[in-house]
């Protein structure tokens, strides 16, 4: 006699649960209405554009050939016919690969100066302990205050009796230690834990190697802050190499790029051509470290 079974059929496996879906909330975990979300997007593409536009400006200048109208209405963000031949130009006319030689020079030595310097005098106000320590640190403050333009006559006489006149040292001296960048270094170590160090002293290490191998690989964000500062601040200086130099061949790239401008006509072309030459380092450089240096701002935090 024979059995039949009834096979049954498989069963679908069970469909996958939908992901809740991710609300936008504040810094205190109040919902975000749309009205307010829409806003906040509204002013940053506002802002954006007031940043990024006249940039974008320049590139689309530089690209420009001599018989496209830059000045048309509506303006054209977007050559017709994009060429290099601008930059070229600004090759032939002025020593540009020379003066930005010189620029990096500058900028490279006042990058290593200002971590190498900011570094130690931030320990030294946050760590050590001496008579004096606030007073120096409100020094630092207060230099902050004084503006630049207020003491260049007196780093051009101080640079003129140490014979540093029309030198590129004598350009990077007045900015080597920025007290900026002294005060973020001592805040950086100010949110080091004590607990760390004082573990390092009872196993016998002193100052220098507390500091060189506890403290500063703590702080690798704010070093790379400081290094972005300081190469912005010696790359974009104009006034005082302006003041200081006045061999040609010595010139940053900044006092190099106003030859662009003639004196009864300029080519804007040109202008552009040089001033994105003039940017470029910049832009790569912010590229390289921007992960350090958005972590720069919490720096302190120690992972155990």
């Amino acid at each position: 006699m024979s059995v039949i079974e009834k096979v049954r059929p498989a069963e679908a496996p069970p469909a996958p649960k939908r992901a809740p879906r991710r609300r936008l909330t504040d810094e205190h975990g109040r919902r975000i209405p749309g009205w307010e979300l829409a806003l906040r997007y509204l002013l940053l593409l506002a802002v954006l554009a007031l940043t990024v536009g006249p940039f974008l400006w320049q590139l689309s200048t530089s690209l420009k050939g001599p018989t496209e109208d830059i000045f048309s209405s509506p303006p054209k963000f977007l050559p017709s016919e994009p060429t290099l031949h601008n930059y070229e130009r600004v090759a032939d006319t002025i020593p540009v690969w020379d003066y930005a030689l010189n620029s990096l020079q500058v900028a490279v030595a006042n990058v290593v100066t200002n971590c190498v310097g900011a570094a130690l005098a931030g320990y030294a106000l946050a760590r050590l302990r001496y008579r004096g320590r606030r007073a120096a640190t409100l020094a630092f403050v207060l230099a902050m205050l004084v503006p630049v333009e207020s003491i260049i006559i007196a780093q051009f006489t101080f640079m003129r009796d140490l014979g540093l006149n029309n030198t590129l040292v004598g350009v990077l001296l007045p900015a080597s230690i920025a007290s900026l960048n002294v005060l973020l270094m001592r805040n950086a170590f100010l949110n080091l834990p004590y607990e760390i160090e004082e573990a390092a002293f009872v196993d016998g290490a002193n100052v220098w190697q507390r500091f060189l191998r506890i403290a500063l690989p703590s702080v690798k964000g704010t070093i790379a802050v400081v290094a972005i500062f300081a190469f912005m601040g010696a790359w974009d200086d104009f006034l005082w190499p302006l003041i200081v130099l006045s061999d040609p061949s010595k010139f940053t790239l900044t006092i190099g790029l106003n030859y662009l401008h003639g004196t009864f006509a300029n080519d804007e072309r040109l202008v552009a051509a040089g001033t994105i030459i003039a940017v470029a380092p910049l832009i790569v450089l912010f590229a390289c470290l921007q992960r350090y240096f958005f972590h720069g701002v919490g720096e302190g935090a120690v992972k155990g």
